[in-house]
């Protein structure tokens, strides 16, 4: 079987996707797939989901801060990024998506847009709510654990 000739073959524009989720978050390349696709599909219906073609190429998530590099066709990205930003949870952890920015390659999307050195986090004791507590911090803000879940603040409201 012949290949297609270069100006018949799809163009690819590459997507840079923070994603922010809680400290004990567990998310994996496989699960955050499967809720991209959900999630274009029931924001675009079947066909035009199958037109934008979102694939996760690069995936990195640990500590409740990672990124993703996500493929679609290159006249597509307006609707691959109203998928992305349609991505509420990812197995029951709640994320936060955000589109740091685009190119033509997988190269260029990691060197540009895609920080080579996580975000650095602390395991502090804060007070919080008149009570001593245990606070991942990162950056100015805090993720303090409470009894059964974690709360967001800022290093101002500790």
């Amino acid at each position: 079987m012949k290949h297609l000739p270069k100006h018949l073959r799809p163009r690819w524009r590459y997507l840079a996707v923070a994603i922010e989720g809680w400290p004990d978050a567990d998310v994996d390349r496989g699960d955050f797939q499967h809720h991209l696709w959900y999630a274009a599909q029931n924001l675009l219906g079947d066909a035009a989901s199958a037109d934008v073609d979102l694939t996760v190429v690069r995936f990195s998530f640990g500590d409740g801060d990672g990124w993703a590099a996500v493929r679609t066709r290159r006249d597509e990205v307006d609707r691959a990024r109203a998928a992305i930003a349609a991505v509420e949870a990812v197995d029951g952890h709640p994320v936060g998506l955000r589109v740091a920015g685009v190119s033509g390659t997988v190269r260029a999307c990691e060197e540009k847009y895609i920080r080579a050195d996580p975000e650095s986090t602390d395991e502090s004791t804060v007070v919080f709510e008149d009570a001593e507590r245990t606070a991942v911090v990162r950056e100015g803000r805090a993720d303090v654990r409470l009894e059964s879940a974690f709360a967001g603040a800022t290093t101002l409201d500790l």
